[in-house]
């Protein structure tokens, strides 16, 4: 029991990681331009969308973008999408039993007599066999495409920024971990194309891990 809530503990404690790939041919003139979001009225919770866009609009506007007007579309157009899933995984633990044995008593030369008692194995706990633990991971993940309606000549916006941030760990509550997707897929942005790269925060305190 104390084993197992140390586990916990430990659980809870572990970094939130974050794997990130990107691929990018990010315009030089993209700073002071506008951006709107492309619906997909198909996948419903739009309260929970709007929640998760309003995490990539603060990113986006540090990068000296500013959201387009009500009914503009924007030069760039933000398709977002996010999964969620699980999987089991399986291993095996040895297990080791702890065992007692009794010693007899006995009388010394001197006429003192010591009694019997149980004590453990002087070669410590014996290994019995395996059993085997299956761990549900959580896998929960981001994508984001930027298109630009100025960056092709066939008059249908070209993506010019593709990414993905994936989070595989313990149970977690999706709308608790989009923050850390988002802040992880903007980190170093545009990034290196091609690269997956790992983004580490502090489960408690929030703030990114330095690499």
């Amino acid at each position: 029991m104390g084993l197992g809530l140390l586990a916990l503990l430990a659980a809870c404690a572990s970094p939130i990681t974050a794997r990130v790939t990107s691929f990018s041919q990010w315009p030089p003139n993209a700073a002071g331009s506008t951006f709107g979001y492309i619906s997909h009225p198909n996948r419903g919770n739009d309260l929970e969308q709007e929640t998760y866009q309003s995490y990539v609009q603060a990113e986006l506007e540090k990068l000296g973008l500013k959201r387009a007007g009500p009914g503009q579309p924007g030069r760039f157009q933000v398709d977002m999408e996010t999964g969620n899933g699980r999987y089991d995984t399986s291993y095996r633990e040895p297990i080791y039993q702890n065992t007692y044995f009794y010693r007899p008593g006995f009388r010394d030369q001197a006429g003192r007599v010591y009694p019997g008692y149980w004590g453990p194995d002087v070669f410590g706990p014996r290994y019995v066999g395996d059993r085997q633990i299956i761990h549900t991971v959580q896998v929960s993940n981001l994508r984001l495409r930027l298109l630009d309606s100025q960056a092709s000549t066939s008059g249908a916006p070209r993506t010019v920024f593709e990414s993905s941030a994936v989070y595989e760990g313990e149970i977690a509550d999706l709308p608790n971990l989009v923050p850390y997707l988002v802040r992880a897929l903007f980190d170093g942005f545009p990034g290196q194309n091609g690269k997956v790269r790992v983004v580490k925060f502090d489960s408690k305190s929030g703030a990114m891990i330095a690499k």
